[in-house]
């Protein structure tokens, strides 16, 4: 599921200035760069081949991935939308200082799986905004310049900086979209995100690259995902995460400001109550 170097390789995000309505565009300094785009479209069968070649592969020794008894326990996340009318709502309490925030979807989600997360913060009476980029399949080469936008239109019409709050992969877009533009957003929240340690320490990785087209070492984007953004930045992570090893979610101290230990599995994290509470607190901390 990430999208960052592996051991003994640097990857740099190519750093784009925004203003709203001026871009530059800084080239990278690392020499190495993203996997080149093919100027002539596969065929059928190529691209088909292509896919399936993508679900080879041999995980290195030092990649870290959860125990396999918390991945099949992820399934009985499935059943939360029946169990959630007998589980007490998430206890909020009404924001003294109300932001503006962007949810971002992990990987092969969209919108709709962070709704009752957002339901909850506009509760506290935050203005909570899609990402608009619809389902998260995985990393495009316009995928950062794209959040960087919107993160950009959405200050210009709310007259504050945004707080990016990110699952998953979501989480590793919010952290690179904030060493883009910096200026608009006020904090970084992700959540099981896999921005630290091997791209292969996780319990995805094959139907990543099947999905998103390309290998986890051969992202289509430039990206150092270990470098901390220039704003506050916070990782939730879990102990009892089935997809995304603690080691890459929760980070060295120097990849984020904080790191906070919550205890819900990896597809529970918009909906669980103990994670919501954790954003609520968040948000009543201006970033730094």
């Amino acid at each position: 599921m990430q999208i960052y170097d592996s051991p003994g390789h640097s990857l740099v995000v190519r750093a784009v200035s925004y203003n709203c309505h001026n871009v530059s565009v800084i080239e990278p300094s690392s020499a190495f760069r993203a996997a080149p785009e093919s100027a002539v479209p596969m065929k059928f069968g190529d691209a088909l081949r292509h896919r399936l070649s993508l679900l080879r592969g041999t995980q290195p020794d030092d990649a870290h991935t959860p125990p396999l008894r918390y991945f099949f326990a992820e399934l009985l996340s499935f059943s939360e939308p029946l169990t959630r009318p007998f589980r007490d709502a998430p206890v909020i309490k009404e924001a003294t200082t109300p932001c503006v925030v962007i949810l971002l979807p992990g990987f092969a989600t969209g919108p709709n799986r962070m709704r009752y997360m957002a339901n909850q913060l506009e509760r506290a009476g935050h203005t909570v905004k899609r990402w608009g980029m619809g389902h998260n399949l995985g990393v495009k080469a316009d995928i950062i310049d794209n959040l960087s936008a919107r993160v950009c239109d959405v200050h210009e019409r709310y007259g504050q900086k945004v707080v990016l709050i990110g699952w998953s992969m979501g989480g590793v877009f919010a952290r690179e979209v904030a060493k883009v533009v910096p200026e608009h957003v006020d904090k970084v929240i992700s959540m099981g995100s896999p921005f630290s340690h091997s791209p292969y320490s996780n319990n995805f990785w094959r139907p990543y690259q099947v999905v998103a087209g390309h290998s986890v070492e051969a992202p289509p984007i430039d990206a150092d995902t270990r470098t901390k953004p220039p704003v506050e930045t916070v990782a939730f992570w879990s102990p009892r995460d089935g997809v995304i090893s603690r080691r890459a979610a929760s980070g060295l101290p120097h990849e984020r400001d904080r790191a906070l230990a919550l205890r819900c599995s990896h597809l529970m994290f918009p909906n669980d109550a103990e994670c919501i509470e954790a954003l609520a607190r968040e948000l009543e901390a201006p970033g730094t």
